[in-house]
This record gives structure tokens, C-alpha cells and sequence, in this order.
């Protein structure tokens, strides 16, 4: 699925795709809402570190996704989901793409928790789940050519380590600016551990599923030689009983001599049923 396209091209995005469609038209119309009606609230709604981790306020780690601080905090969010969001979902399927939106989202919400957990400011907005597509378009297609600002080429794989590179440089000259640079760098990395983690998660299910079967088939293996001990064991016994029967008469067998004659003639019978139906 996580296939590298190692083609260059000057396009990306083109027609929208469904997932793509439908996050635009919820982000925007719930922009529209915060704009002019007042709701949601982003106290409410938008992500609190202290309230998810002291009030059990969970909910925030999806919802903060979707609220914005401006027209060019959605706009940009937007453009950036319709650029490298579109094509990730022709190759994906919508729900692969919904799945690795939502999970670079919310991880990126993660990890920004971890690192300002007693934080009582509200973080908002797609980024987390943005700069996770970023990510993506470069591990994907990694000599597709990006126009930064529309004039300067510049390949995907480049520009996402030239753009996750300004991120920690600015987290760490401007902490206090007022930018969710954990959340950036989250989604990044939630990204990569997501990309780069899932093959190797197959890898080990296939593995482990190749050792329970072998576990299987030894096991098999082994009842059969038991079994087959078992019947050489039955055989030899009737055989004894057998030459008993020749040389003194079935009549002067003792009664556990024809006990055991019969047991063992009717075991044989049942085995040699069940070989023909294996057959």
C-alpha cells in the first residue's frame, strides 16, 4: 500500500476526492459557525492539556481538529489538505485516508499533551493532521515537484525535511509564540511511525501466524506417529493372539485373552474406517 512513486511531477491535488470534500466543507462551515454565531467554543471544544488530563475531557482530542484561529489558519490548513490530501487518497482508498488523518490528528493532540500537560491555553486547528499528509506525500512520492510560493521548485522529500526543520528551530527560538509546534512535529512523527510501522507490524503478524501454523503441523506430525506407534502396538498384540488361537483354539483363550482380542480386532476396524475416508 505504501508504495514510492519516484516519478517527478509539477501537479498535485487536482479534483477534490470524497474525504478531502467533506473536511473542507466540516472545517469551513465550522469556521463560519466560530465566525458569526459563536459556537463551538474553543474552551470547549478546542484542546486544553489540562482539561483532557484532570477533567476527563477526551472529546477535545478530536474536536480541536476542526476549529481555527482565522481565515488564514483555515485557509491555509485547507489549501494544504486539498494539495497533498487529495492524491494520498487516490492511492489509499477514503477510508485508509480518513484513518491516517484522524490518527496523525489525534497523536499529534498526544503529544502535545505530553509535553505541556498542566497547559490551560487552547491548541486548535488541522495542522497536526496537515503536517502528518506532509509527511506522507514525501514518503509516497518522494521526486514530486512542490512550487514553493509557486516560483521555487523543490521536491516533496525536501521540502518536508526543509519544513519539519524550521518547525524545531522555531519551537526552540520562539517557544512562547503562540504556534502548536509540538503538534506539527507530532503529526510528523505519529506519520512516520504510522508509514514506517504498519509493514513491520504485518511482518511480525505474518511471522508469528507462519510459526503457530508450523507449531500446527508438528503437532499433527506428531499425534500421527503416535497414533501409528499405537495401531503397530494393536497389530503385534492381535498377532500374538492370533498364533494363541492356532495353536491352542479360540475355545481355550482365557476370557481377558478374548476380551482383548475382540478390543483390539475392533480398534483396527475403526482405523482402517478412518484411512479410507482420509482417502
Amino acid at each position: 500500500m505504501y508504495r514510492e512513486n519516484r516519478s517527478t511531477q509539477l501537479s498535485f491535488g487536482s479534483s477534490w476526492t470524497p474525504a478531502v470534500r467533506a473536511l473542507i466543507i466540516t472545517n469551513a462551515a465550522i469556521y463560519f459557525a466560530q465566525e458569526y454565531l459563536g459556537f463551538p467554543s474553543t474552551r470547549l471544544f478546542g484542546l486544553v492539556p489540562y482539561k483532557v488530563l484532570h477533567e476527563g475531557a477526551v472529546w477535545q482530542l478530536v474536536t480541536y481538529m476542526f476549529l481555527h484561529g482565522g481565515l488564514m489558519h483555515v485557509g491555509f490548513n485547507m489549501l494544504a489538505l486539498w494539495m497533498f490530501g487529495a492524491q494520498l487518497e487516490r492511492v489509499w482508498g477514503t477510508r485508509e485516508f480518513v484513518r491516517y488523518y484522524l490518527i496523525t490528528g489525534i497523536g499529534a493532540g498526544l503529544i502535545n499533551l505530553a509535553f505541556t500537560p498542566n497547559s490551560i491555553i487552547p491548541t486548535i486547528g488541522a495542522s497536526g493532521a496537515i503536517f502528518g499528509l506532509l509527511l506522507a506525500y514525501g514518503v509516497l512520492f518522494p521526486n514530486n515537484i512542490i512550487m514553493i510560493y509557486f516560483i521555487i521548485p523543490m521536491k516533496a522529500k525536501y521540502f518536508v525535511a526543509l519544513f519539519a526543520l524550521l518547525e524545531f528551530l522555531m519551537m526552540r527560538s520562539s517557544p512562547l509564540d503562540g504556534v502548536a509546534h509540538f503538534a506539527h512535529l507530532g503529526g510528523i512523527a505519529v506519520g512516520y511511525l504510522y508509514l514506517k510501522g504498519k509493514p513491520l507490524a504485518q511482518t511480525l503478524f505474518s511471522r508469528a501466524s507462519q510459526q503457530v501454523e508450523e507449531h500446527k503441523e508438528a503437532k499433527q506430525i506428531q499425534l500421527h506417529a503416535q497414533h501409528l506407534a499405537d495401531v503397530q502396538s494393536i497389530r503385534s498384540e492381535v498377532d500374538y493372539l492370533l498364533g494363541r488361537v492356532s495353536r491352542v483354539g479360540f475355545e481355550n483363550l482365557t476370557s481377558d485373552e478374548k476380551s482383548r482380542l475382540e478390543e483390539a480386532s475392533r480398534m483396527l476396524r475403526l482405523y482402517d474406517e478412518r484411512a479410507e475416508d482420509l482417502n
